[in-house]
């Protein structure tokens, strides 16, 4: 089989060297002899299991960019983009590992107080904590601004009461940041981070594993929150207030982590396409033999190719601190866009059996959708790259 990760023939970047190449190869075997021959199950039961979390944090494949002290592996997001490109090389885009990795920690390790971070990131690193950030409603969603769930002070404590809706690892998850409007007179600057625990407070209630088009294998759900307390400490960040201004600085790397998935699916894609090119005959002679394949597959290779050196260069931009949000935005919208694109080309060229849920490239054919979806739809991405002209 065509190697994913050498489909396209490029050099490897410098931030993808030593040990985060060595990262790549471990947590490829990993998905592939640990996660991969249980996938259908997970497929099936539209929810992983806890046993698969603990074990991807005994592999080191929890929160690789947390700092050592803190119970992680003390990377960049070079480590994240790497087991990411894994999960997406492997076809295990179902693992929800890439959000609890490199959205809900860093904003533990960035916004929390000493010893919140004591508390929560070692147990996220082991998977003892499962991580989800709770932004979305039913009536707000790019528009983080419009968010309803209530955090009142009662002495030392925040009763939240809300609803959140879409929300990934929903059905797993037992660290659960949460998007709240502690003044809700003051709109974007009375946007709040409150940390719940669900196995700790009363009130919260998980309501349904939401029945997707794709990505089947990961628990995404509504929640509820009826009077939930939850002490004050538990606010990230020194006061009230500063939620928005956290997920605006944030956002950029989940929507480079989009693009992570994106990529890596592409190369999938175009992988198992070309290898079946090859062995797929039709009248007469195999199908890669036929110029119309090979015009399509020039054409995917070469745009695929743009969109990896494209990604390469916003990973080494952001870990040197300087990835705008107008670039990342660039990056989730555009290689969310080509994914579709190739993974329908790619199933077109797959005749019947394309549409066949045996095989791969249906399963990616559904899972890609959301992509342009969720992290900020792509128009919302459109807008945004638009105040930098």
């Amino acid at each position: 089989m065509t190697n994913p990760a050498e489909v396209l023939g490029l050099p490897k970047p410098a931030w993808a060297a030593d040990e985060v190449g060595m990262l790549y190869e471990m947590a490829s075997r990993f998905m592939s002899e640990e996660i991969a021959p249980r996938y259908e199950e997970f497929e099936k039961n539209e929810i992983f299991d806890r046993e698969s979390w603990l074990k991807a944090g005994a592999a080191g494949l929890l929160c690789a960019s947390m700092p050592e002290k803190y119970g992680g592996s003390g990377g960049t997001f070079a480590h994240e983009s790497a087991i990411i490109e894994a999960i997406g090389h492997v076809g295990v885009d179902g693992f929800g590992i890439g959000l609890h990795n490199s959205i809900v920690a860093p904003y533990i390790l960035h916004y929390g107080s000493e010893e919140q971070k004591e508390k929560w990131l070692p147990k996220l690193a082991t998977g003892e904590l499962i991580g989800a950030i709770a932004m979305t409603e039913p009536g707000a969603g790019s528009d983080l601004q419009g968010v309803k769930t209530r955090a009142e002070k009662d002495g030392n404590h925040y009763k939240i009461n809300g609803s959140k809706t879409f929300i990934t690892n929903g059905q797993l998850a037992n660290l659960i940041i949460v998007v709240t409007k502690t003044d809700p007179d003051k709109g974007a600057k009375g946007t709040s981070l409150i940390v719940v625990e669900t196995d700790e407070v009363e009130g919260f209630e998980r309501g349904r594993n939401l029945d997707k088009i794709g990505l089947k294998a990961n628990d995404t759900s509504e929640l509820f929150f009826n009077d939930v307390r939850v002490p004050t400490s538990n606010l990230l960040g020194h006061e009230e207030g500063k939620g928005f201004v956290q997920l605006m600085q944030q956002l950029p790397q989940e929507r480079l982590q989009i693009g992570t998935g994106a990529i890596a699916m592409i190369e999938r894609a175009l992988a198992l396409t070309i290898d079946y090119v090859k062995e797929r005959k039709a009248f007469g002679k195999a199908i890669i033999d036929f110029q119309n394949t090979q015009f399509k597959l020039a054409e995917l290779k070469t745009e695929a190719t743009i969109g990896r050196v494209f990604y390469n260069d916003c990973v080494a931009r952001h870990i040197d601190g300087g990835l705008d949000p107008f670039t990342a935005s660039m990056a989730k919208y555009w290689l969310s866009d080509l994914q579709g694109k190739v993974v329908d080309e790619c199933l077109q060229l797959h005749g019947g059996y394309g549409y066949m849920n045996e095989y791969p490239i249906a399963r990616m054919f559904r899972d890609a959708r959301v992509q342009r979806i969720y992290g900020g739809t792509n128009e919302i991405m459109k807008l945004l790259i638009g105040r930098s002209l």
